[in-house]
């Protein structure tokens, strides 16, 4: 696959599932621009991503702070000139019961990983139209459907998504901006990696192929979506969960 001349805006990328798709897309003649609050996996990041040859920036950015997305944008685009690839992955959780859930912690979800959504597609979306041609990931859950004790807010926010995809992918069609969503299932992160032999196994059981997927599936199925060969695909969410929600 290749993209070269391109320039990626992905958020939340200093590890797990954003980290490989950044790679994915560094791999496949990409520039890459980057949002990751820790400095430290930022700078690990951005090392790789200039191993592989490719121009980076990376931006210690709260994507909640509309300002500072917007600054974030402005400098991005005076260094690259454009933005071609927007990838919305950057998300938190913030997990509790709804009869103890706090109000910050309800806001805190909303405001990152939906507000944030908003905030940096709204900042990068006028060069997209000027220039006739963008694509839009936005990096959903599988609890966005099916939702998740205990995560009333998060499952909120990941629902929401769809239909932010879908209603931006209508407005934007005309303008050979395509928006669409992946929405993974039980991935192999730093995150999995604390649950339990009784927990994985309990999750083992609700997935068809038996296995959890890797951050190499999410990014292999962001880079299609922002391909060639997805030129006629908008609006639609693509999901990577082993046939646990079809």
């Amino acid at each position: 696959m290749n993209l070269e001349n391109h320039v990626a805006l992905v958020t939340g990328a200093g590890r797990g599932i954003g980290k490989t798709i950044a790679l994915h897309l560094a791999k496949a003649g990409v520039d890459i621009i980057f949002t990751n609050r820790n400095k430290k996996f930022s700078d690990q990041t951005q090392a790789e991503i200039e191993a592989i040859g490719r121009q980076c920036l990376a931006f210690q950015v709260d994507v909640a702070d509309a300002d500072a997305v917007n600054e974030m944008v402005k400098m991005a685009l005076d260094d690259f000139k454009k933005i071609d690839i927007l990838v919305n992955n950057a998300g938190i959780t913030q997990d509790n019961l709804f009869l103890r859930m706090k109000q910050e912690e309800w806001n805190k979800v909303l405001d990152v990983n939906l507000s944030g959504i908003f905030n940096v597609t709204k900042a990068v979306i006028k060069g997209m139209i000027r220039q006739r041609y963008g694509r839009i990931v936005n990096i959903t859950s599988i609890v966005g459907f099916t939702g998740n004790p205990g995560q009333v807010n998060y499952s909120t926010s990941k629902a929401g998504i769809s239909g932010f995809t879908k209603s931006l992918a209508r407005e934007l069609a005309n303008r050979n901006i395509t928006c669409n969503s992946v929405a993974p299932g039980f991935i192999e992160t730093d995150m999995t990696s604390e649950m339990t032999k009784e927990q994985i196994s309990a999750v083992l059981a609700q997935i068809p192929l038996g296995k959890m997927g890797s951050t190499d599936d999410v990014a292999n199925a962001v880079s299609f979506l922002v391909s060639d060969q997805a030129n006629y695909i908008t609006g639609t969410t693509l999901h990577v969960n082993g046939g646990m929600y079809c």
